[in-house]
């Protein structure tokens, strides 16, 4: 097992399959040393975390959505890396899209969730840029989606 996944595992988490394309993309491309991971949308085991952060969800609730992306994008990260995730040098860049209410200025609190889980997760290399936005909608109705940009070894 990797120490990657060691450390994941002491968190509880099983990196799930990479999620198959619901359209014409790829779940991500490996540029030289750089991995850029699609869209990854907030869903658990029981379906998609669906709703409007600000009206049907709490923040809470959009945090922990958040980290359900940040999972789906460490496993097409795996993937990425042929199954070896410890190839990884830096999470480099997360930019975090939340389906949110016009009145509701909370999406950096929101995508945390995402941000947070990388840097237990992965400590010094899970530090990265940023970008947290809001959404009038969302593919799917999800609550949360989040890309991102890796940079291998």
């Amino acid at each position: 097992m990797s120490a990657i996944e060691a450390r994941l595992k002491e968190l509880g988490i099983t990196l799930p399959d990479v999620a198959a394309p619901a359209a014409n993309y790829v779940p991500y491309v490996v540029v030289g040393d750089m991995v850029y991971v699609s869209g990854q949308i907030s869903m658990t085991d029981a379906g998609f975390t669906t709703g409007k952060v600000g009206a049907d969800l709490t923040t809470e609730e959009g945090v922990a959505a958040a980290r359900t992306c940040a999972v789906g994008l460490l496993a097409a990260l795996k993937a990425a890396c042929g199954g070896d995730i410890d190839r990884l040098v830096q999470v480099v860049k997360l930019v975090g899209f939340v389906n949110s209410t016009p009145e509701f200025t909370d999406q950096p609190k929101v995508i945390n969730g995402a941000s947070d889980f990388m840097v237990e997760a992965l400590g010094d290399k899970g530090r990265h840029a940023r970008s947290a936005v809001s959404a009038g909608s969302l593919p799917f109705g999800v609550a949360v989606e989040i890309e991102g940009i890796f940079q291998i070894s």
